[in-house]
């Protein structure tokens, strides 16, 4: 880790004139993320590709996919495009679509890991968690077929280990996707990316699926991996998309399966917290670091809003059922848990919950939804009145200490 300026000309006019570790970055997959290295005979109930009216289409358990509408991203919106909109800035009620603006051919960036470090340099960051972009939806799409799903996502695991690596040259550390849908194929899996050097692993938010249903992630049948994760040290990212939670609200509103950037103003607002709210509260009353003391688990791209009102809950809940816990909720939630908010989330009360180390810098580059300039998160840490050292802090120091196994 370096905190000196990488480039004096785009310093200049940075939000800080360090380097910076970035929670929340992202690559647009290959066409053959997920077909490269399948199983044979698992092709065809997995991910394909199909051309339908002139454009190609992914298939995922031979049902059309919606998550991503064009998945081979090319053409791409541009970084940032969307940041006003998210910031509750649209004065004159332009739909999403227009918001977007011009598209643009897909950059060698967006794929290349060389092409990335060079991008890195002039963006002054000098490391980065690695997520998905069609990935995190793919998890809810194979559910009702197990092995096609395990076998997805560990070819997924060895693309990604082609194209990006685990830990490129110390600075691009791209996360495995595991589900738990198979708990002994979990364990496997995990311990296969450990030992290529995995220094995040990634799991779906919301409810875990199992061969007989739904149930907590915190359930002691996950136990196993759980228990690898305590012993390797290696950080645990839930990062939004996909969870599965169009099924609750159904009972609302009809709707279709999950689009990205498709919804209703209820659907908005109905589910925006519930996925990352929940699944904290499973692991804190159902004591998942009681049992295993060790886990450090990252709340990626899921917002902050959901804090205050899970520690007002959890309070209330140990007050009254101090029995019922092994230790106080509140505090594991602020010795366990780090937070990527969104910039336009109240960073100040965040910082009161659960301090100013367990806060980690998220740009959600190259998103629409994101920033533009990684570093400017620095200028909304700013105008909610973190002093510089607590601004380094987060910007340059909390994401690099997840980046080591504790051991």
């Amino acid at each position: 880790m370096t905190t000196t300026t990488t480039d004096t000309a785009a310093s200049s006019k940075a939000a800080v004139d360090y380097t910076t570790f970035d929670a929340d970055n992202h690559y647009y997959e290959a066409t053959d993320a997920y077909t490269r290295h399948i199983d044979k005979a698992m092709a065809k109930r997995a991910m394909q590709w199909a051309e339908i009216n002139g454009r190609q289409r992914l298939l995922v358990g031979g049902k059309l996919n919606k998550f991503i509408p064009n998945p081979v991203f090319d053409p791409v919106a541009k970084p940032g495009s969307l940041d006003e909109y998210f910031r509750g800035k649209n004065p004159n009620a332009q739909d999403i679509r227009s918001l977007f603006g011009d598209l643009e051919p897909i950059r060698p960036e967006y794929r290349d890991r060389d092409a990335r470090l060079s991008v890195m340099d002039r963006q002054g960051l000098d490391g980065c968690f690695l997520f998905p972009t069609l990935g995190v939806g793919m998890e809810e799409a194979l559910a009702d077929d197990p092995p096609a799903l395990v076998a997805a996502f560990q070819a997924f695991n060895r693309w990604l280990e082609d194209d990006w690596g685990y830990a490129y040259k110390e600075r691009i550390f791209a996360a495995p996707m595991i589900t738990l849908i198979d708990v002994d194929a979990a364990v496997t899996e995990l311990r296969r990316v450990l030992d290529a050097d995995a220094r995040i692993v990634c799991i779906k938010g919301g409810p875990a699926y199992t061969a007989t249903g739904l149930t907590s992630p915190a359930d002691t049948r996950f136990d196993p991996f759980w228990g690898l994760v305590n012993e390797s040290g290696v950080t645990v990212g839930i990062h939004s998309g996909d969870a599965g939670y169009g099924r609750y609200l159904k009972d609302w509103e009809p709707a279709g399966d999950f689009e990205a950037f498709r919804y209703s103003p209820l659907r908005t607002v109905l589910s925006s917290d519930r996925p990352p709210f929940e699944t904290m509260a499973a692991f804190l009353c159902q004591g998942l670091f009681d049992r295993f003391p060790n886990v450090r688990v990252a709340s990626i791209e899921a917002g902050a809003g959901w804090v205050s009102v899970l520690v007002k809950k959890l309070k209330k809940a140990y007050s009254q059922m101090r029995g019922s816990f092994q230790s106080d909720p509140v505090e594991n939630l602020r010795q366990h848990v780090w937070i990527a908010p969104f910039y336009e989330d109240n960073l100040s009360q965040l910082k009161d919950f659960v301090g100013t180390d367990h806060i980690l810098f998220g740009s959600d580059w190259p998103h629409a939804e994101g920033l533009a300039e990684p570093r400017d998160f620095a200028l909304d840490l700013r105008r909610h009145g973190f002093s510089e050292d607590e601004i380094h802090g987060v910007m340059a120091e909390n994401g690099w200490k997840l980046t080591r196994r504790s051991a």
